[in-house]
This record gives C-alpha cells, structure tokens and sequence, in this order.
C-alpha cells in the first residue's frame, strides 16, 4: 500500500493496478484515488467501467487500445471479474503491451497470486493488497476521525466499540458515523454512548448470549435467544454459531493451559487480540472437559434435528438451558 502512497503522491503511475483482499473500505477508498487521479472528474468519454463475471477480454482490449478523447488518459476499470482465478491468456500477454496513454485498474476480491495474470500485473503494474486492519491500525484510524471531528475517546470505550462493530472498516465507519451525530454538542464519548448508538449485528447478540451462558444467566441467554429468533435467524445458523463459538472458547481454554499469551492466542486462533481477551475471560467460566462437551452436544443436536428426532427451535433451547443452569 505504501507503493500505491507514494504514486498518489508524485503523481506517477503505473499503467496497470490490481487492488485486492478482504478489506472492501479501503480497496473502494484507494480505487476513487486512483480514478479522481487520472482523468477529471465528469470525464466519462475516457472511462469504461466493467463488472461481473463473463466480461468480454476482446472488448477490453479493444478498448484499451482506443485513443484517449480530447485527453491525456484512458481508464478502464474492472471489478470482481474473477479473471485472477480464470484468466485468459490473451490479457495476461496483454499486460505487458498496454498503451503509455491508458491505465487498467483491477479490483477484487481473490486472487490466485499463482496465476499468469496476477504474474503478468506483478511484472507491468502494481499488485496491492488490502488485508484486515490491526488492532492499533484501526485505532490510529478511529482517533483520526475522532480528533478532526474534536472528539475524545478513552482506549476502554474504544475497545468497546471495536468489539461491537468487528473489524470491518465499511463498518466501523458508519457506526462512527452514528456516533458522532449522536454525540453532537458534547466532546467526551463514552461507554454509554458506544451502547446506546451499537449495532445489533447477530456475531454480537450470539457472543452476548455465551456471555449469558457462562455467567449462569438463562433468562438472558433465553431472552437474547428469542431476540436472534425474532431477527428471523434461522435456529441452524444460531445453533452454528453457539459451536463455532464453544470450539474457538475450547481451543483458547487448551492455548492458556499450554501457558501462551494474550498476542500469541490471538495469532493462533486468529482472533484479533482485543477480541481473545474476551474469549480468554469466557473461557474462564469453563472447564475443558465442559467446553468439550457443549462442542459434542452441538454436533449431536444439528444430528437430531436433522434425523427428525426434535425441531431445530426446541433444539437450540434445550441446549442454551443445559449450559446455562446454575
């Protein structure tokens, strides 16, 4: 990403980019960089857009080698094509030939950097990654926002917030978003703030109801049960995420007997390392042999349901009031 910085910066470029990974924000955000960079804005003479699968490689080509119209450059933009898993040799020997006057920008999602294609970019243009943020990326990110809007935020609250809002900076953002207007007139943002404005996404309703579980609260573990159920989640999905969730509780239980950190149970977990240090006090409220057991219960429960032996809703439940009787 550097790289694609400092191109920005001096105003020189490559003739081909390919933005891809799992962060969706920031290949959006540098792709409009890009774009706003190479031809003015309104010029649509000078831009093709293509998008999907089944593009034409002709056409492309075709239009890549066309003149830019009363200006300096062309750009052709193609998104989520999936050429960088199934690409044509004809634009792979391409890449090496593209006009001085005309700039390719890929953006997707995978890529198969084993590929000729990818190659082919790798050798003519740039290649740019963007992966999921850090932890304290994504907080020098928020304090950024925060600061120019001239808001202050204490690192708990902050922590608070990225666990309500995952690690998703298209997500992040408009919580912030949400925040801000909300905390209008006042400096200070605090934790009852980040709860009154925080998103009801399922993950968060499912680790709450854990939360529930393992302090022995079953009315809450119920409660928050029937709000998923009222969301119009499926009671398989929930059912699946209570096991994901039990499995990564089991595997951190097992990483803190074998004496590992914090970051190192993070790393191998693949948690971020404020999210593992909420597993690690969840899995505080078990045993192994217990966390075990609800595992097993899970696969036996999806099993019943699925032989006809008991219905996917009572399924779920039976299994919540188990783990969570005091």
């Amino acid at each position: 990403m550097k790289s694609l910085i400092e191109d920005l910066k001096k105003h020189e470029f490559k003739n081909v980019y390919l933005l891809f990974g799992e962060e969706t924000y920031l290949k959006n955000q540098y792709k409009n960089k890009l774009k706003n960079a190479l031809i003015p804005e309104g010029d649509t003479m000078n831009l093709n857009i293509y998008s999907g699968k089944g593009i034409d490689v002709k056409e492309v080509i075709d239009q890549a080698e066309t003149m830019p119209f009363f200006g300096e450059r062309r750009l052709i933009l193609i998104e989520d094509s999936g050429f960088f898993k199934n690409a044509s040799p004809e634009l792979a020997d391409y890449m090496k030939t593209v006009p001085a006057e005309t700039y390719i920008v890929f953006v997707e999602s995978e890529v198969d950097k084993r590929g000729k294609l990818y190659k082919a970019v790798k050798s003519a243009g740039r290649p740019v990654e963007f992966a999921r943020q850090d932890e304290k990326t994504l907080m020098r990110w928020i304090l950024g926002i925060l600061k120019s809007e001239r808001k202050n935020i204490t690192q708990d609250t902050m922590q608070l917030f990225l666990e309500k809002t995952g690690t998703d900076m298209e997500n992040i953002s408009q919580e912030l978003e949400k925040l801000i207007c909300y905390t209008m007139g006042r400096d200070v943002i605090t934790k009852d703030d980040v709860e009154a404005i925080g998103t009801n996404r399922t993950v968060n309703k499912i680790f709450d109801m854990i939360n529930a579980i393992a302090g022995r609260q079953q009315a809450r573990a119920l409660s928050l049960y029937y709000d998923l159920l009222a969301l119009k989640e499926p009671p398989m999905r929930i059912l699946f995420l209570i096991a994901r969730q039990f499995n990564l509780l089991y595997q951190v239980k097992e990483l803190l007997e074998q004496g590992y950190d914090i970051n190192t149970i993070a790393s191998k977990t693949g948690l971020q390392s404020f999210i593992a240090r909420n597993y690690v006090r969840q899995a505080g409220a078990f045993t192994k042999e217990k966390l075990k057991e609800a595992v097993e219960d899970c696969v036996d429960s999806e099993e019943a349901v699925k032989t006809g032996q008991i219905n996917d809703r009572m399924s779920v439940e039976l299994l919540i009031v188990k783990y969570s009787a005091k």
